[in-house]
């Protein structure tokens, strides 16, 4: 029996948009195993503190797999493998000081393979290794939560 085609995710073109559309993120969902129990990274936003994912806009010849792992790096210090399989998507308001507008995030799964002491956003945030039931009982959006909460490393192999 042939071996089933598993799709890749292409580098992505940008395109300008006006500021009323709805805009895109990719999240990283970095995990990693301790004592065959899957820790989850979040991170704190820089202007409330709330607990998030690593996220960040799409990035000009970047697959969301990559843009996501670039994100980890920049807000969490953590490398690793990006894969290729959005998780879920959650929305949330994204507000800024003149506008707010909304944002839907697609999450893809990065296992980390090094945590680093210094990192671009060190001074701006902080990060905390969790299980899965306490990040998703820390971040806010429902849609996240169930994301979250649902997550095996399995998921990235299929």
């Amino acid at each position: 029996m042939p071996k089933p085609i598993k799709p890749k995710q292409l580098p992505l073109k940008l395109r300008r948009f006006g500021k009323t559309d709805v805009r895109t993120q990719f999240a990283a969902l970095c995990y990693r195993m301790r004592k065959d129990r899957v820790e989850v990274c979040i991170i704190t936003s820089r202007r409330t503190k709330r607990w998030i994912l690593p996220k960040g806009w799409p990035m000009h010849k970047q697959t969301p797999a990559q843009a996501a792992a670039t994100e980890a790096w920049e807000e969490a210090g953590l490398t690793g493998k990006a894969y290729d399989r959005c998780l879920g998507v959650y929305t949330y308001p994204k507000r800024t000081k003149t506008e707010t507008f909304p944002v839907i995030t697609l999450v893809y799964p990065v296992k980390v393979t090094a945590v680093h002491s210094d990192w671009p956003e060190a001074h701006q945030r902080r990060r905390k290794w969790v299980s899965l039931s306490k990040a998703a009982s820390r971040v806010q959006e429902p849609e996240l939560k169930r994301i979250i909460a649902s997550f095996t490393p399995d998921m990235v192999k299929r």
